[in-house]
């Protein structure tokens, strides 16, 4: 019988990964070859020393990428045929990945945009993707809708209702493959190549980059105390076709987009015919009070895409994400998804649809509010103790990550010392597109992956990085 390696050492990739890895090389090389019955999912957790839930989670990944198939009692078999190598193409194993691809696996104190994943019930999860993984249909192997499986579009939108006030027809929402599914979505249904967009300055430099390549001509819009100044705005692109926004949680300054901002962003919209897509990546991750609505909730005229994704409230290899849209928006979007990206696998989304609809969403979002309180109270106490006298907080009352402000060094070498120390916080420069008020230099903080006892070593370790960075030759500003 086939036994894969399982590597329980510290660091290693999680389990039902490993798996996965394994059977896919497996099938891949001929070792295991087409229509071999695979060991149950009882009997490979036992000779593997693993839970079922991660066989479960390994197997119905394999069936979803069509590499096995389930045959009711007769248990689950590897797919015949494969697809054949295409002529000419190399035979020959893959060459190993690099070390630096392979260190990202790894989580690091400080390292922004992952969440508390050590905390995700993987168990519950696993067990609801198998489930529906065994219960496919045969109509669910012909075909699914692009825009999404209608259970999961229902229970975003009863969720959404609750918890972010806004209001939408499941038929507004569209599944998509995470944030960066959205925007490719956006920017082939609703725009042109040279259209203009306002982006936040700072901002998201992900988003930035996609959008440049989507051929999108970028106004970079500063950023004060009130979030985005739409004043200087529509001084500098009034016909822009596209504004995108964080008004939850400006990424990365952190502070929320004011009522009247707010108010003025929707006016210059109607008037200028354009759409807000507002980013809500970690909007309902508040500590000192309740979430703000979504500016989704204040739209009344349908001009604002929402969008959202399960990357900071589950896990970020889920790639799940999701668009609430105006109706007279729905049909250029709907056409794109169903030509160039369709939403993920259906066996994901109904399981999520399960993981919203029967409380486990809710449970988790309580115990991680309570977690990441913890971990953000522990890291805010340590900062306090130990921190450099280089280094001044930011005030905030949510989010994932916290900014610290940097005098007298710059915030790249310290990321390049902090990285010598096994640290990964984010550089606050990097953020930046045009610094005509001066370089920004601070450091994004996350504190979602770092367990409070381990804080007060952590900020050990970042102060003797900015000493480092200090006492290092300076290159030049």
């Amino acid at each position: 019988m086939l036994q894969p390696s399982i590597s329980r050492r510290r660091g290693d990739r999680p389990l039902h990964v490993q798996l996965y890895d394994r059977l896919r090389e497996a099938i891949l090389a001929g070792t295991l070859t087409p229509g071999t019955r695979l060991p149950s999912a009882r009997a490979m957790a036992q000779e593997l020393r693993v839970s079922r839930g991660t066989v479960d989670v390994a197997y119905a990944r394999l069936i979803v990428e069509g590499f096995l198939v389930t045959r009711g009692a007769a248990g689950t078999f590897v797919m015949s045929p494969l697809p054949l190598t295409p002529r000419g193409a190399s035979t020959a194993p893959p060459k190993p990945r690099r070390a630096e691809t392979r260190a990202r696996t790894v989580l690091h104190p400080f390292q922004i945009g992952i969440p508390g994943v050590d905390a995700f019930p993987i168990a519950t999860w696993s067990r609801l993707l198998g489930r529906h993984a065994r219960s496919a249909r045969a109509m669910d192997l012909a075909h699914s809708d692009a825009t999404g499986d209608n259970s999961l579009r229902e229970a975003i939108a009863t969720h959404l209702a609750v918890a972010r006030g806004v209001i939408a027809h499941p038929d507004q929402v569209l599944i998509t493959g995470g944030y960066h599914g959205a925007l490719g979505l956006m920017a082939r249904a609703l725009s042109s190549p040279g259209d203009q967009a306002w982006i936040e300055d700072p901002g998201y430099h992900r988003a930035r980059s996609a959008l440049s390549l989507a051929g999108l001509r970028l106004a970079a819009v500063p950023v004060d105390d009130e979030g985005l100044d739409v004043a200087r705005g529509v001084a500098l692109a009034p016909r822009a076709r596209f504004a995108f926004v964080t008004p939850g949680h400006q990424m990365p300054l952190g502070m929320a987009l004011s009522l009247p901002r707010r108010l003025a962003l929707l006016a210059w919209a109607r008037s200028a015919d354009g759409w807000i897509v507002e980013d809500d990546y970690d909007g309902e991750f508040q500590y000192d009070s309740a979430p703000l609505p979504a500016l989704k909730s204040l739209d009344d005229q349908g001009r604002v895409l929402y969008a959202g994704t399960f990357s900071k409230s589950m896990f970020p290899t889920l790639r799940l994400g999701f668009l609430v849209v105006p109706d007279r928006a729905r049909d250029a979007l709907a056409r794109v998804a169903n030509l160039l990206q369709p939403a993920p696998p259906l066996a994901i989304q109904r399981a999520a649809a399960d993981f919203l609809r029967e409380g486990h969403f809710a449970r988790h979002m309580r115990r991680m509010r309570n977690l990441y309180a913890e971990r953000r109270t522990a890291l805010l106490h340590a900062l306090d103790e130990l921190s450099s006298p280089y280094l001044q907080l930011e005030p905030t009352t949510g989010g994932l990550h916290l900014l610290a402000r940097l005098s007298g060094v710059r915030d790249d070498a310290v990321v390049t010392h902090a990285g010598s120390l096994g640290l990964a916080p984010g550089p606050l420069s990097s953020y930046q597109l045009s610094p005509e008020k001066g370089r920004l230099d601070g450091l994004l903080l996350g504190f979602t992956t770092l367990p409070a006892p381990r804080a007060r070593e952590a900020v050990s370790r970042l102060s003797r990085a900015i000493e480092l960075a200090r006492r290092a030759p300076s290159k030049g500003a």
